[in-house]
C-alpha cells in the first residue's frame, strides 16, 4: 500500500478532494451528484467521519470531514470504486475517472477551518458556475445559511465561531483576495 504523507487520525478535521483524471469532469448531469452524495452516506457514515462542509464540482470535490476512525482509506476506496463503476455503466466509459488517491490535509487550527470552510463553499461562485454561492446546490452552503435543513453537514464545528448563519452569511461573502491562503489546494 502506497505510503500517506499525512497520518489519518480520528478526532481530527481533514481537508479531502480529488479531481477527475486529466483534469476531466466526474459529475455530468444532476443525478451524478446526488448518487455521488448518497454514496457518502453509504461508505462514509456514520462510523468513518462526520461531515463538516462540503462541495461538489464538475470536476471535483471537496470534504471537509472529521475522522471517526482511524481508517479513512478503506471507505473512500469503496466510494471512489462505487461512484466509477456506476458512472462507467452508465456513460459506457471505462478507466479511471478520478486522479489517483484522495489527497489529505489536517485541519490544525480553528481559523483554518473557517477560512477553509469558506473556500468549499465559494468554490462554485468563483468558477463561474453561480451568481451567489447559496445557488449551486450541490454544495453545504445552503445548509449553514438556512435555506436547507439537510441531514449531511454537521456544520456547528464551523457554525459555532458566529452568532448567527446571517453572520457566517456574511464571513463567506466578505472574502477578499489575500485572505488566509489555502495553499495545498494546486492538487500536486
Amino acid at each position: 500500500m502506497p505510503y500517506r504523507k499525512v497520518e489519518l487520525r480520528a478526532g481530527e478535521h481533514y481537508h479531502i478532494y480529488n479531481r477527475g483524471n486529466n483534469y476531466a469532469d466526474v459529475f455530468f448531469e444532476r443525478e451524478n451528484y446526488l448518487y455521488f452524495l448518497r454514496q457518502v452516506r453509504k461508505y462514509l457514515l456514520p462510523e468513518a467521519v462526520e461531515i463538516v462542509a462540503y462541495c461538489l464540482m464538475p470536476n471535483h470535490y471537496h470534504l471537509l470531514l472529521r475522522l471517526l476512525a482511524d481508517d479513512l482509506s478503506t471507505p473512500m476506496q469503496g466510494l471512489s470504486l462505487s461512484y466509477t463503476k456506476a458512472v462507467n455503466l452508465h456513460y459506457g466509459r471505462v478507466g479511471a475517472l478520478f486522479q489517483g488517491r484522495f489527497k489529505a490535509v489536517r485541519v490544525d487550527r480553528d481559523e483554518y477551518l473557517l477560512h477553509l470552510s469558506r473556500y468549499i463553499h465559494l468554490n462554485p461562485l468563483t468558477a463561474g458556475l453561480v451568481k451567489r454561492a447559496e445557488d449551486w446546490e450541490f454544495s453545504s452552503y445552503r445548509d449553514y445559511i438556512g435555506l436547507r435543513s439537510g441531514t449531511l453537514p454537521k456544520p456547528d464545528i464551523v457554525l459555532g465561531q458566529f452568532p448567527s448563519g446571517e453572520a457566517y452569511r456574511l464571513f463567506v461573502e466578505s472574502y477578499a483576495e489575500g485572505d488566509e491562503p489555502i495553499a495545498h489546494l494546486a492538487f500536486d
